[in-house]
């Protein structure tokens, strides 16, 4: 796999390839104002009763909602922890209160919001803070280790439960997916640099002023996350000052990427996406904006996003293969499609009918490895009573279409 970095007007972009086909597609625009994973040391604002929740200033001009399910406290004298929902958040929180939380969803401000509508917008945050790394994510406010949920096989559940006692006496460790094949010394040493990561901030929970206290993930290290199972032949970048900073984060938590980052000169590095356009993907970036997604045999896919929900229809073409195949192959096209445009929510996929149950059956069982390969969790809730295949799918920043709401400067004069 390839990773190709660019910057286009305060806009981070990272692209992921494999064997030339856009396989990964991540932006940080400069409109970003709360990002997905940012922890901030905030100020609750009011409590409301009725959703059992409190409102919290971030950083003086965002605002972020807190429910009880997501309230966390530590003892101080006995280490325990306190998780919220078994009685009132007003029990726990009360106006004025400095709490340390961390955005579970990213905010792109808008031209056209209106203060009055902010309320609908707010940022979920939680207390349950928790850090990244490329094999791991540390947990401070979880009192055991555990494997990602997201690893469904008993098997490697049952083989990484026993990795983890090589851990102990640390806790609050997720083991992710990618660390199947990682060895154990890696491991250790990233579970250390999170632990340690998670102390640095201590001293910065304090005061009465809400502040952003460390920045998300960014573009680029949500990629190489999402992709630490894979292997990674080469780190383009055009930039000098982005260089660096890529090779100081490697250096941390990916010491065997260092040697694969690749200063790119090339003949017009000022224009437009220049990399992106001598690697070829621009094309393909550009069709994310269409409302198709094309198959190899010829058929094709049509998405429509609404507010409520996507829908996504299959068309044949002139293909005279089963129906069984043509559909195993626009599901892959539709996994990569929801993935490279960030699609969330309620997804419902209009497959081509088949004349036996059974084989809906057994198309239902075939997208669970296909749509595994997403870093963000998809869960398929299996067919309606009209046939169509419903599944959900949550995802951590906004869609791609709304983070990059001005795309003229993709079309190159088209």
């Amino acid at each position: 796999m390839d990773i190709m970095v660019e910057e286009l007007d305060g806009c981070l972009w990272v692209a992921s390839t494999e064997g030339g086909r856009l396989e990964g597609l991540e932006v940080d625009p400069s409109a970003e104002e709360v990002r997905w994973g940012a922890v901030y040391w905030a100020k609750v604002t009011r409590i409301d009763k009725a959703l059992d929740a409190a409102f919290v200033d971030l950083d003086g001009k965002n605002e972020g909602i807190l429910f009880n399910a997501d309230v966390r406290f530590i003892n101080k004298k006995t280490g325990e922890i306190f998780k919220g929902g078994s009685e009132s958040i007003a029990k726990k929180i009360k106006n004025g209160d400095m709490i340390a939380v961390q955005a579970k969803s990213g905010y792109l401000r808008h031209e056209d919001d209106f203060d009055f509508a902010r309320e609908d917008k707010n940022t979920k945050v939680s207390m349950d803070i928790t850090l990244p790394g490329r094999f791991l994510i540390y947990a401070p406010f979880m009192e055991k280790n555990e494997v990602s949920s997201r690893i469904r096989k008993k098997e490697l559940r049952t083989q990484m439960m026993k990795m983890m006692k090589a851990f102990e006496p640390l806790k609050g460790l997720i083991l992710r997916a990618s660390s199947e094949d990682t060895q154990m010394d890696i491991l250790l040493r990233e579970a250390k640099l999170l632990q340690s990561s998670w102390d640095a901030l201590q001293p910065h929970l304090k005061g009465d002023k809400p502040k952003l206290i460390l920045q998300g993930a960014d573009s680029f290290q949500r990629t190489i996350g999402d992709q630490a199972g894979r292997n990674i032949d080469r780190i383009e970048i055009v930039t000098m000052d982005r260089y660096k900073q890529i090779e100081a984060w490697c250096e941390l938590f990916g010491p065997d990427l260092v040697p694969r980052i690749v200063p790119v000169e090339l003949e017009d590095p000022d224009a437009e996406l220049a990399l992106f356009d001598h690697r070829g993907i621009l094309g393909d970036i550009e069709d994310l904006f269409q409302v198709y997604g094309l198959l190899a045999s010829g058929g094709s896919i049509i998405i429509q996003q609404t507010s409520a929900l996507t829908s996504i229809d299959i068309n044949r073409g002139g293909d005279d293969r089963s129906v069984m195949e043509i559909n195993l192959e626009a599901a892959a096209e539709i996994a990569r499609q929801i993935r490279l445009r960030n699609i969330g929510g309620i997804i419902l996929i209009d497959f081509l009918k088949f004349s036996k149950k059974a084989d809906q059956t057994k198309l239902l069982k075939a997208l669970e490895p296909i749509f595994d390969t997403d870093p963000c969790t998809v869960q398929i809730h299996g067919m309606t009573a009209l046939g169509l295949v419903e599944l959900t799918r949550k995802r951590r920043t906004p869609p791609l279409s709304e983070r990059l709401d001005n795309v003229e400067s993709l079309n190159h004069g088209t």
